[in-house]
């Protein structure tokens, strides 16, 4: 295999990974409060965030991918990921603190060693060209899993143990084959190399810290991660507590999962064609994202009733200033599809 092909294989194998491991640990994160114990849920997301916030910032992350090298730090990652995922299994208190100990450090591992082998499979004209195959495959982990809660969970009132052991076993077993799959990365560069870059890059980092561009940005990063635990954690338990859906209120989780993926996926590819044409700035799609949030945000402020952030196990009662409503798609789908015939 030649070594733009041997490079381009590499990519693609490191986008499969992460669509199995993501779609594992995405599709956990949307329904963990449904399912497993709530304050303990919360809390592990909290540890999770802060520790994957203080490995990157201390560089250990760098110093251990320098150390082990990339491949060998993803799977060890991938290793702590399917760990937190079969915590669900049987769910415990001091299981979820310590696993969300272990996978935010796995975290800030996994994507310090992600972005070093992205970088060293390419080059300046396909950086762009790989990181788009990269995002493809990463976001589509949005859609299976969700997928399967909304066909598995519409109509149901509530989550079994049996539901949830079956549900977090698979996700087990999708996590483990995408940790899997990192041992057919093929080394595309010299060891030696990788080793210098990467403890420069350490050095770099901790030079660039305390600019002025970094400090700037960092209030930026925190609101994505604000936004992120929202929309992946929060969002989804909100609607599954919401009386006015019904029955179909807990395969909506699934749903909104699926509609947050789309809007990431075609978000994501419009918007890095516009910037790459040249036509808008950056700073100009990054301001019409904080319009759209602000649009979004506020529409679920209307129709999420107050207390459904909190009810966690038990339906919300109270009444938002909109009511929400929910036109089933199959249905609705037969009808579009009748209606055309006739």
């Amino acid at each position: 295999m030649s070594p733009t092909n041997l490079r381009t294989f590499n990519v693609v194998v490191l986008g499969i990974g992460f669509l199995f491991v993501f779609t594992a640990f995405t599709t956990c994160g949307n329904i963990e409060v449904r399912t497993g114990e709530k304050h303990s849920c919360c809390s592990s997301q909290c540890i999770s965030s802060i520790n994957l916030q203080a490995t990157m910032i201390s560089e250990h992350a760098c110093i251990i991918v320098a150390v082990v090298g990339p491949q060998f730090t993803m799977i060890i990652s991938g290793i702590l990921y399917s760990g937190y995922i079969a915590v669900f299994i049987n769910p415990s208190s001091w299981s979820f603190y310590l696993t969300s100990l272990l996978i935010g450090l796995g975290a800030a591992m996994l994507w310090t060693a992600q972005g070093h082998l992205l970088v060293e499979n390419s080059d300046v004209s396909t950086i762009n060209r790989n990181t788009g195959i990269f995002w493809a495959f990463l976001q589509c982990s949005m859609l299976f899993g969700n997928l399967y809660i909304y066909l598995a969970w519409t109509g149901k009132t509530e989550i079994t143990d049996a539901n949830r052991r079956i549900l977090f076993i698979a996700l087990l077993v999708i996590s483990v084959l995408g940790t899997l799959s990192f041992l057919t990365l093929r080394r595309a560069w010299q060891r030696e190399e990788a080793l210098t870059e990467e403890e420069g890059q350490a050095l770099l980092s901790a030079r660039l810290l305390g600019t002025k561009t970094i400090l700037l940005l960092s209030s930026c990063m925190a609101y994505s991660g604000l936004e992120l635990s929202f929309y992946s954690g929060v969002f989804g338990t909100c609607i599954g507590a919401t009386t006015q859906f019904g029955d179909s209120a807990l395969g909506l989780i699934g749903l909104s999962g699926i509609v947050v993926g789309v809007g990431e996926i075609v978000g994501g590819g419009l918007f890095g064609l516009v910037c790459k044409n040249n036509r808008f700035r950056r700073t100009s799609v990054v301001f019409l994202g904080m319009v759209v949030h602000f649009v979004a945000f506020y529409l679920i402020f209307l129709n999420i009733p107050d207390d459904a952030p909190v009810v966690f196990y038990t339906s919300t009662q109270q009444k938002p200033y909109l009511t929400p409503r929910y036109v089933p798609i199959q249905p609705a789908l037969k009808a579009t599809f009748s209606n055309s015939k006739m």
